[in-house]
C-alpha cells in the first residue's frame, strides 16, 4: 500500500484531476490524503492552475516522488486514460454536497481567441463523457465545465438528455451567444439552470449577440439570471463600456470582469485600471448601487479619473 499526498497549489476550487487520481489510488488499496508537510509520502501529486502563481515545489521534501500537472505546470500534460475515465472521489471535498457532481461533456473549442488557452490545451471540440456518467448516485445538480458545448452536435444532444432527465446544471465556463439559434434558445429555456445562464462577452460585437441570445431565450419563458464573462484587454474605454453596458439592463444581467492573463508571461503586470474595473463589477452590491465614476477602490482615489 502506498501513501499518496495531493496538493492543489493555487486553487480551492474542486480539482477534478486530483479527485480522479484519488479514486484510482484508492481502488489500488492506497491511502490518499491532502498533503501534510509532517507526513512522509511515497508520492505527491501537485496540481497548479495558473502559471503566474507561487510554486511550492522547493519545499516538498517529505516524499519519494513528485508528480506535477495542470496548466500552470505543463499545458500539454494529461491524465492517463485509465485515470481520466474514473469517477471523481468527492470525499476529498467535504464541502461538495451529495447532490452535486462536476465534469465535462465535451473537451476543446473550435474558436481561437487570443486570450484563451483551451484550443492549445485540448484542441478542437470533441465528445468526452455522457451526462449519465456524471449524474450518478443521486448527484442531479451538475457543474459542467465545457468550454463551448453549443459548438458540438454531441453537446446539444447531451443538453437534450439533461432536459429529459430533469437535471439541474450550470455550464460554468459560459456558452457562446453567437451559436444560439431559435431552436437552441427554445432548448436552453427548458433546462433547469442552477441560478443562471452564463455567456462570454469578450468583444464589442458580442454585446449584440448576447442581447439577441438572451431575448430569444426569454421569449421561451426563461426568467432567471444571465451572467457575462468579460475579459479586460488593452483598451480601457472598450473594456469598460462592455462591462458597464449591463448595468442598466436590470438585476437579471450581471457582468464579471476578468483581467487578461498571458499564460506565456508569468511576470505580466496587471494594469491598475483592470484591477479597479474588476473590483467594481465583481462585487455585485457595489456594481448595482454605485456608478464606476463614484467607485473609490483606494482612499482618496475615485474612478472618475479614468473617465
Amino acid at each position: 500500500m502506498m501513501n499518496i499526498g495531493l496538493l492543489a497549489v493555487d486553487s480551492n476550487y474542486p480539482n477534478i484531476a486530483l479527485m480522479k487520481i484519488s479514486a484510482w489510488h484508492k481502488l489500488q488499496g492506497d491511502n490518499v490524503e491532502w498533503y501534510n508537510p509532517f507526513t512522509h509520502y511515497d508520492k505527491v501529486y501537485m496540481a497548479k492552475v495558473f502559471s503566474f502563481t507561487e510554486d511550492y515545489i522547493q519545499y516538498i521534501t517529505n516524499t519519494d516522488c513528485v508528480e506535477k500537472g495542470g496548466t500552470g505546470y505543463d499545458i500539454g500534460k494529461n491524465l492517463p486514460e485509465v485515470i481520466d475515465r474514473m469517477q471523481p472521489d468527492y470525499s476529498m471535498y467535504p464541502s461538495i454536497d451529495q447532490k452535486t457532481a462536476y465534469g465535462f461533456l465535451t473537451r476543446g473549442c473550435p474558436n481561437r481567441c487570443k486570450w484563451c488557452i483551451v484550443p492549445r490545451k485540448e484542441g478542437k471540440i470533441q465528445p468526452y463523457m455522457d451526462v449519465e456518467e456524471i449524474a450518478i448516485n443521486g448527484r442531479n445538480n451538475l457543474i459542467l465545465m465545457d468550454n463551448n458545448v453549443l459548438a458540438s452536435d454531441y453537446g446539444l444532444e447531451q443538453i437534450e438528455k439533461i432536459v429529459r432527465m430533469k437535471l439541474r446544471v450550470d455550464f460554468n465556463q459560459a456558452l457562446d451567444a453567437r451559436l444560439v439559434t431559435d431552436d437552441i434558445a427554445k432548448l436552453l429555456a427548458k433546462v433547469k439552470w442552477i441560478k443562471r445562464i452564463r455567456f462570454g462577452c469578450d468583444t464589442p460585437g458580442q454585446i449584440a449577440e448576447c442581447e439577441r441570445a438572451t431575448s430569444l431565450i426569454d421569449k421561451y419563458g426563461y426568467k432567471g439570471e444571465y451572467f457575462f464573462y468579460c475579459i479586460l484587454l488593452e483598451d480601457f474605454k472598450e473594456s469598460f463600456n462592455r462591462v458597464n453596458h449591463w448595468r442598466n439592463k436590470g438585476r437579471r444581467f450581471l457582468p464579471h470582469a476578468q483581467p487578461y492573463r498571458d499564460l506565456d508571461n508569468p511576470r505580466q503586470i496587471i494594469p491598475q485600471w483592470q484591477k479597479d474595473v474588476a473590483g467594481w463589477a465583481d462585487k455585485k452590491w457595489i456594481f448595482r448601487t454605485c456608478e464606476f465614476k463614484d467607485f473609490e477602490p483606494r482612499k482618496g482615489f475615485k474612478c472618475k479619473e479614468y473617465l
